[in-house]
């Protein structure tokens, strides 16, 4: 009987969202990592260890990307989300005095105040307040595979001709990678899965063996594989490619194409993540939690389901039924995997086969409350069925010089296929601007090949001001309207600090002050040399 494998592969990209400022009150920056940290990766760790202890074999792929990492690595987060997590549990302290006669809504304020206080207590006690280490723990023991990302979130068609940018971006992600984690491994995550012509090149410069692309990337170039997208194929650089399964994760959320939302975790029985009391009550009553501040932010008190009444009343929010229905749609998603992989046996005369999928971390506990339960669920699933089994990508390397050669097509998995939506009238006018700052640092990498001190300090930042103006989340945010006046700020605010190192390398001057101050606000690649910038020769 052939082997069936199947990969899982999670990928956590946050944005560069944050506020190292621990005097200030919790803001936009601190509420969507620490809602990130809350519902996504605190529960990923607790899920992986309930495996580990029940001795359920398994691998996962994660991608952690190195912005996500300098965020949860700075010793201001760590404190500032213990502070955010004690205002929480006030807040939820309060909630069961206000809701004491509402049965079974308060049913579900204890169990969001119940979550906050686990939280509280695995942050501190079972991870010491150090999930980088404890990812690498997993890893260690051969539960996970870490997988490298760019620099920053950035959609690489946009750079095709500035091979430079390519190379910044894959040198200090994979750096970054190695500061974190200790290695680099076997393979690559391109963001947005965004396949350009010669980036097998680029990627195989800097020892990369693997990748993942798009279904459209490996069935849609000239001479498609007759394996599909299930076997693993390489690049004329030798460069393994691995398509993603293209029903993951619009199984989870829904293909909204055409309008309808079918997806798991549109249920009705379901939590409801729109409705917050963050948003709902009155500001007198989220007195404890807002303090001066008056901004709206999501609290994590969520206390009904997806369904609604008849007369369009919210229906509260019932564990039970939601964890009887977690099942069902493990089953359903199993058995579908299951059914597209016996189906390629049958065409592919009985020889092995693999089936790659990648979903979003923040899509499983943050957009999805029930997410990791159902995750867990997936993962005890095919580990007692036994008829297929959870592989890494690096597992398939062995025949990595005999496999068939393909030239990828370019394309990616945002938009509809081709990243549009990172390219339309309401954000076209960033990949101007930045694509301007990308021409300009690597022309001053040519005018100052190698300076010291105070002007190498003055490059090293506008090097990074440059890295993280080419993130694409921030005209993913715009586009999709998360905050869009914020993501304008931010992007803008890189391009003009880059603009004020353009100018002061101009004129042989430079307020030390103002140099040290973003030094620290950016604290992210503190060893970063703006020579990545340079032309390679």
């Amino acid at each position: 009987m052939a082997r069936k494998d199947f990969i899982l592969v999670l990928t956590a990209e946050q944005a560069f969202i944050h506020n190292f400022n621990a005097k200030e009150n919790f803001a936009y920056e601190d509420s969507a990592l620490f809602s990130a940290l809350s519902n996504s990766y605190i529960p990923l760790l607790n899920m992986l260890g309930r495996l580990e202890h029940d001795n359920i074999p398994f691998k996962l792929g994660i991608v952690l990307s190195s912005q996500l990492c300098t965020l949860l690595a700075h010793k201001s987060t760590k404190k500032k989300y213990v502070a955010w997590l004690d205002s929480m549990i006030k807040l939820g302290e309060e909630e069961v005095e206000r809701n004491k006669g509402d049965e079974a809504v308060l049913r579900n304020v204890k169990s969001c105040l119940l979550h906050m206080q686990k939280n509280r207590d695995d942050f501190l006690e079972t991870y010491a307040g150090d999930l980088l280490q404890a990812f690498k723990g997993f890893a260690d023991r051969g539960y996970l595979e870490l997988i490298p990302t760019a620099a920053t979130c950035c959609y690489m068609p946009h750079y095709r001709d500035l091979k430079e940018v390519l190379h910044a971006q894959i040198d200090v992600g994979l750096h970054a990678h190695r500061s974190f984690f200790g290695e680099t491994g076997e393979g690559f995550f391109i963001p947005y899965l965004g396949w350009t012509e010669d980036l097998d090149s680029v990627l195989r410069s800097y020892g990369v063996n693997y990748t993942i692309v798009d279904t459209r990337s490996v069935l849609f170039c000239k001479e498609p594989p007759e394996t599909g997208i299930y076997s693993p194929v390489r690049t004329k650089k030798s460069l393994v490619i691995f398509a993603r399964d293209f029903d993951t994760p619009d199984d989870i959320r829904g293909n909204t194409a055409d309008g309808q939302q079918d997806g798991y975790m549109t249920a009705s029985v379901y939590r409801c993540e729109q409705r917050d009391i963050g948003y709902e009550l009155h500001e007198k009553k989220l007195k404890s939690f807002l303090n001066t501040n008056s901004s709206r932010l999501q609290t994590g008190y969520k206390y009904y389901a997806n369904e609604l009444t008849d007369s369009e009343k919210p229906v509260p929010y019932d564990e039970e039924a939601a964890a009887a229905q977690i099942q069902l749609d493990a089953e359903d998603f199993y058995r579908k995997k299951l059914e597209k992989l016996e189906k390629a046996e049958q065409l592919l005369d009985g020889k092995d086969n693999v089936l790659t999928c990648v979903i979003p971390a923040q899509l499983l506990g943050t957009s999805w409350h029930e997410g990791i339960a159902w995750l867990e669920a997936v993962i005890r699933l095919i580990a007692a069925d036994g008829k297929m089994q959870l592989t890494f990508c690096k597992d398939h390397l062995d025949k990595q010089f005999s496999l068939p050669k393909i030239t990828p097509y370019p394309c990616s998995a945002e938009g509809s296929g081709y990243g549009e939506n990172l390219l339309d009238s309401s954000n076209s006018w960033m990949t101007d601007c930045v694509r301007i700052a990308s021409e300009r640092m690597i022309d001053l990498t040519e005018r100052f090949p190698s300076e010291t001190g105070i002007k190498a300090r003055i490059l090293n930042l506008g090097a990074k001001e440059v890295l993280l103006a080419q993130s694409a989340s921030w005209q993913q945010m715009i586009y999709e309207g998360v905050l869009p006046e914020y993501a304008g700020r931010a992007f803008s605010s890189c391009i003009r600090n880059f603009n004020q190192v353009f100018d002061s390398l101009a004129s042989n001057t430079v307020s030390t002050e103002w140099l040290c101050s973003l030094e620290k606000e950016d604290n992210i690649f503190p060893w970063l040399s703006y020579k990545v910038f340079s032309k390679k020769r």
